[in-house]
């Protein structure tokens, strides 16, 4: 799918590319700032995220963190139809294959999700 992107980027003319990437191991590491965890590196030296790891094996470099890339905003109830979860009272809750955790106001009756993501420069 990136090869493809970079492809088409190719053929309009462009001379680099630049990809909003979610992290697929973020998920089991959701106290860690995005900050940190994007410079955790395997033993050989590459990014110790596989996804983010096969863009940089496409000669991808890290740019930035995008620290507000989604927002997902609802009621409580919502939440807890979502998730499946119970929510009794306000606070911080881990919730499964989340990014960052979410941060829950019973008093307002309002949930709230943001999830980072990072901006990743190919050249081609």
């Amino acid at each position: 799918m990136v090869t493809a992107m970079k492809e088409i980027a190719i053929q309009n003319g462009l001379t680099y590319m630049l990809a909003p990437v979610r992290p697929s191991f973020k998920h089991k590491y959701p106290l860690t700032p995005m900050e940190k965890y994007i410079r955790w590196q395997t033993p050989e030296g590459a990014p110790f995220d596989p996804w983010v790891r096969t863009h940089w094996k496409l000669v991808a470099k890290i740019m930035q963190v995008a620290s507000e890339s989604m927002f997902i905003k609802g009621n409580v109830a919502q939440w807890e139809s979502w998730t499946g979860m119970r929510f009794p009272e306000s606070g911080t809750y881990m919730i499964p294959d989340a990014l960052t955790p979410v941060q829950i106001d019973v008093e307002k009756d309002e949930a709230l999700y943001i999830e980072p993501y990072i901006w990743m420069q190919h050249f081609l």
